[in-house]
């Protein structure tokens, strides 16, 4: 069962559907933990960690004990994958999955949480703004330097 299913009432759309390719239809959609390296880039051992620290529990397993994933899992990783980019520690990741099996009650914490770390993302894209700028300088002065050099050279 992935943590979406958990609850008994309505999904968090923020981890619906991204990625189509190669995925199968509903209902015929398990995957070994191969196949989810495969798709994900993350290897056996973090989905395992992941799986370990709350972060993607309850995964179906198989009559001899493999793990299944299905096309929702994929989703909440997926989730998980743009939530990691965005810097958020795992421990507030862990408390978001906590908040999303609680059930709807939890959309103010929820709120709370990703609003917190976008404004964290909007600070860093300055920060990136900032040093993007300078790198530019840098590389329109060696540019011109190297114009200058070989203009120089050519005399």
């Amino acid at each position: 069962m992935t943590v979406m299913e958990t609850t008994g009432t309505r999904t968090d759309s923020c981890a619906g559907p991204t990625r189509q390719q190669n995925r199968r239809p509903d209902g015929d959609d398990h995957y070994t933990i191969s196949e989810v390296v495969a798709f994900t880039g993350l290897t056996a051992h973090t989905l395992r960690w992941y799986e370990r620290i709350g972060l993607m529990p309850h995964i179906d397993r198989s009559h001899t004990g493999q793990r299944r994933y299905t096309n929702r899992d994929l989703d909440w990783l997926d989730l998980v994958g743009k939530l990691r980019l965005t810097g958020m520690p795992v421990a507030d990741m862990v408390r978001y999955a906590e908040l999303v099996r609680e059930g709807d009650h939890t959309y103010g914490e929820r709120f709370d949480l990703l609003k917190t770390t976008r404004e964290d993302v909007l600070a860093r894209i300055d920060e990136l703004r900032g040093t993007l700028a300078v790198l530019d300088r840098k590389i329109s002065f060696y540019a011109d330097a190297g114009r200058a050099l070989a203009s120089e050279r050519s005399r």
